[in-house]
Parts: structure tokens; C-alpha cells; sequence
């Protein structure tokens, strides 16, 4: 049950990751390509930590809907948070010449 976050997000996280990947459109190549395929990998995996410990640290005495909106919530951010910073690391590192 408290993966239930992650299912109800995958598809907007595909679609984040998607929108990451193809933007923007140039320079691709081999490099860009690893460090854009580790940065979707760790932000998702940060992601699941993150569901895991805001499931497992909720209030219990708040409901058993809140153990769901604090993992989403959570989750949701860690995955933002991981994909902006690679996005301004990767513009720094693979800027256009």
C-alpha cells in the first residue's frame, strides 16, 4: 500500500522525463545522453525514497489518507527537485557552442 504514490505518479513522471529528454533538442550526443538516462534513473530512485520515508514517517494519528498524501507529496517534489537541478547542471556542462 505504500507504493500506491508511485503508481498514481508514474505516468507524470514519464511525461516529466519525457519533456526532459527531448528539450532541448541540442547538442546530443553520447554524453548528454548518459547524464540525462542517470539523472531520470536517480530521480526516480530519490523518488521512491522519498514515498517510502514520508509514508513511514506520517502523522498516524492524522488518518490513513495522509500517510498517502504526505509519500505523494514528497515523492513528487524529490523528483522535481532532482530533475531541475540536473537540468542546470546539464546546462552548464553541455552548452551549446
Amino acid at each position: 500500500m505504500d507504493h500506491l504514490a508511485l503508481v498514481l505518479f508514474l505516468p507524470w513522471f514519464l511525461i516529466l522525463s519525457v519533456l526532459y529528454w527531448i528539450y532541448p533538442r541540442q547538442p546530443r550526443g553520447a554524453a548528454r545522453q548518459g547524464f540525462d538516462l542517470a539523472a531520470m534513473a536517480l530521480s526516480l530512485v530519490l523518488a521512491v525514497a522519498g514515498m517510502r520515508w514520508g509514508y513511514a514517517y506520517a502523522d498516524p494519528g492524522a488518518g490513513a489518507i495522509w500517510k498517502q498524501v504526505l509519500a505523494t507529496l514528497v515523492a513528487y517534489g524529490v523528483f522535481l527537485l532532482v530533475l531541475l537541478l540536473a537540468m542546470l547542471l546539464r546546462r552548464a556542462l553541455f552548452r551549446a557552442r
